[in-house]
């Protein structure tokens, strides 16, 4: 699943704007970029340039700042429970997503990687951005790897780079997503409640 407002119920990326003092700027552009009016790649980095200065140290700050969505630890430990694996796929950042997936217990993740220099961030990304192509082929490697059929996977998320892994997953939901990206979706939840994927995984 996605992370931001969907695994948790804030977005990384603005929480970390608000830390430098230029979060509505920050806010406007990750709207755009959710409901697919910006390339997601060029809308992180010029995103991502905005924090530079902040310290290593905020990383923390934000994490400890973050609310599971209501449902989401649960329903890890009822799939857990049947033996499921469950993985997220970020555009946001490992510095934080590492945090949350020791929490939540997820067996697999990845997130873009921001580079600090001296403690502090530079303003730049490390390495391959996680646009929907990223997202999409983790969903199909970490499948390959467990040897599950694309059948039995299940994908949730919100926002428009969702959207390919959502339609390639055997069970795709957009959750309180979108337009865009409910419009795209085979299945919904409206609520913000992560058990009610459970009902949809019910034969």
């Amino acid at each position: 699943m996605d992370v931001d407002s969907t695994l948790i119920d804030e977005e990384v990326i603005d929480q970390l704007g608000a830390a430098a003092g230029c979060g509505e700027r920050i806010a406007a552009v990750t709207e755009q970029a959710m409901r697919g009016e910006l390339d997601f790649a060029e809308a992180l980095r010029a995103r991502v340039a905005l924090l530079e200065g902040l310290p290593e140290s905020i990383f923390r700050r934000v994490h400890d700042s973050l609310h599971f969505t209501t449902g989401a630890l649960d329903l890890i430990d009822a799939l857990h429970a049947h033996g499921w694996k469950v993985g997220v796929v970020s555009g946001g950042f490992h510095e934080v997503v590492d945090m949350l997936a020791e929490d939540a217990k997820l067996d697999h993740w990845i997130a873009n990687r921001l580079e600090v220099v001296d403690g502090r961030l530079t303003g730049r990304v490390l390495g391959e951005i996680v646009t929907k192509d990223v997202k999409l082929r983790s969903l199909k490697t970490w499948a390959g790897e467990l040897g599950v059929p694309m059948a039995q996977t299940v994908a949730v998320g919100d926002g428009a780079n969702d959207i390919p892994m959502i339609q390639a997953a055997g069970l795709g939901v957009a959750f309180c997503a979108k337009p865009k990206t409910r419009a795209a979706a085979p299945h919904a939840v409206d609520e913000r409640d992560l058990r009610l994927v459970l009902d949809l995984l019910r034969p």
